[in-house]
C-alpha cells in the first residue's frame, strides 16, 4: 500500500471517536451490511465519522490491506479496528461495544 493511502487512512481513524468506512453515506448507504451498522450506532445515539469507499477505490483496497479484513463495512473505535456489520451487531447487543466507546 503508499504511505500516502496509508496516511491517508490513519488520519480518517484519528478524526472521530467512532469512524466507518462503508459503501455509501450514513444517509444512504449502498450495501446492506453499511445500513445495519449505521442503523445500529444512530439507535444506540453514538456519533460517528463515515467514508464512503466507493468515492475512492485506493482507499477502498486499502482499507483491506491496512486491517487484514477482506469486506466492508468496517468500524474503529478509539482507532482501534473492531470489525464488519455482524461483529458490530453482536457487540451492541451484548453492551460491549457501549463500554467499549465509554457510552
Amino acid at each position: 500500500m503508499e504511505e500516502i493511502v496509508k496516511t491517508k487512512i490513519e488520519d480518517l481513524i484519528k478524526s472521530s471517536a467512532v469512524f466507518l468506512f462503508m459503501k455509501g453515506t450514513p444517509d444512504q448507504p449502498q450495501c446492506g451490511f453499511s445500513a445495519g451498522v449505521v442503523s445500529t450506532l444512530r439507535k444506540l445515539n453514538i456519533p460517528f465519522g463515515s467514508f464512503n469507499v466507493l468515492s475512492d477505490m485506493n482507499i477502498r483496497e486499502g482499507i483491506k490491506e491496512f486491517t487484514n479484513w477482506p469486506t466492508i463495512p468496517q468500524l474503529y473505535v478509539n482507532g482501534e479496528f473492531i470489525g464488519g456489520h455482524d461483529i458490530t451487531v453482536q457487540m451492541a447487543n451484548s453492551g460491549e461495544l457501549q463500554k467499549k466507546i465509554g457510552s
